[in-house]
């Protein structure tokens, strides 16, 4: 008598459960994540014209970053580069006025940092009009 043996079954394995699971993880942790805002600058960018219009004479204030980052408002030189320096040259220069534009103009080799602190500096003291100044180069 010849019994026949049966043929041994691989064992089956269903990953339905788990892929369920790991999309439901991945829905969690993408309801769940915050993102931190960090302190924002909202800038307004200049466009450069090939024949910009004359301009009405504005009274404004000019800030003027230096290579070296040292300010100038106004045309006056400040004594140091320093943040309170530059707010309580502003501050005395402007007195209350908060309504008027503010132009910054930065030298091509003047640090990031320098900018940005006459930005802030400007953006704290309640200025909403701060512009950065753009020079168009001469055509070739």
């Amino acid at each position: 008598m010849k019994l026949q043996s049966r043929l041994k079954e691989e064992p089956e394995v269903n990953l339905t459960s788990l892929i369920d699971v790991v999309l439901l993880l991945l829905v969690f942790f993408m309801v769940s994540t915050s993102f931190v805002r960090e302190t924002e600058i909202n800038l307004r960018l200049p466009q450069a014209e090939a024949q910009a219009a004359p301009a009405p004479e504005v009274e404004n204030l000019e800030i003027v970053v230096t290579q070296t980052g040292s300010y100038l408002v106004n045309g006056r030189a400040l004594v140091n580069n320093q943040r309170a320096t530059l707010r309580a040259a502003i501050e005395r220069t402007i007195g209350d006025g908060r309504d008027l534009p503010v132009f910054i103009r930065a030298d091509a080799q003047a640090t990031h940092q320098a900018v940005v602190t006459a930005l802030d500096v400007a953006g704290q003291l309640g200025f909403v009009q701060i512009n950065i100044a753009t020079v168009t180069p001469p055509e070739a």
